[in-house]
């Protein structure tokens, strides 16, 4: 993965210079499917009186039906609702919160995005992309967080100030999902979701992160109930 100072990273309007120290756990990137071929059986996750989208919901009872998550506390989000389900090891819904996403809608990442400095990121290349990814909790200069993917600079931590005109805690309050994309691409939750929730379940193990398509359907990203590739990097 190279040398630390040569992984600086922003953290949703925060980038740090070359000359700092970093200190995380370094998850890999977007994972391969674990080996198993077989069509995975059918499940029932509840939400507890969580509103969640039918997306969302049939990735859940994939999940929890297929062992997809391999033991592991779990998280989908909803890019099209703005909205974060968390999951323990069992499949049981710890919590659900609203989240600030990446500005531009897309489900890619842009090549490179987690090695340049802000003012060289376009409004367009502002994207929280889909996928399936594996998750550790770690610091950067200022906080602790979720690292989703390390080397993107993609994590989950709770919702920054950003610059006044951002107004995060205001998106982030607010009923709708439609103003709530202004990130550079990380995921901004609250803090007493991030606290009570996310650290807890994460401490002293990696989890699943699974992000849902907003430009494709959903079949295109995972692989749910076909056969699967390869053993991916999750051992």
């Amino acid at each position: 993965m190279g040398s630390v100072t040569a992984k600086m990273r922003a953290l949703c309007g925060l980038r740090w210079g070359w000359m700092a120290a970093l200190t995380c756990v370094q998850p890999a990137v977007a994972q391969p499917w674990p080996p198993e071929t077989q069509a995975a059986p059918r499940a029932q996750v509840e939400f507890s009186g969580q509103v969640a989208s039918n997306d969302t919901q049939r990735l859940a009872n994939w999940v929890a039906a297929s062992g997809d998550h391999r033991g592991l506390p779990f998280v989908i989000i909803d890019k099209a609702g703005a909205m974060v389900f968390v999951f323990d090891a069992q499949a049981k819904i710890r919590g659900a919160a609203p989240a600030l996403l990446g500005l531009a809608r897309a489900d890619d990442e842009v090549a490179g995005i987690g090695a340049r400095a802000l003012a060289t990121i376009k409004p367009a290349e502002r994207t929280t992309p889909a996928g399936r990814f594996e998750a550790a909790l770690g610091h950067d200069l200022k906080q602790d967080l979720l690292w989703i993917d390390y080397d993107a600079a993609l994590s989950m931590h709770r919702v920054i100030a950003g610059k006044p005109s951002d107004r995060r805690h205001a998106r982030l309050a607010s009923p709708t999902p439609l103003d709530n994309r202004i990130s550079y691409g990380c995921i901004n939750v609250p803090a007493r979701f991030y606290d009570s929730v996310i650290m807890p379940l994460f401490k002293g193990t990696v989890g699943i992160v699974y992000i849902l398509p907003e430009t494709r359907p959903i079949e295109a990203v995972f692989a749910m109930g076909e056969p699967r590739a390869p053993a991916g990097r999750i051992p």
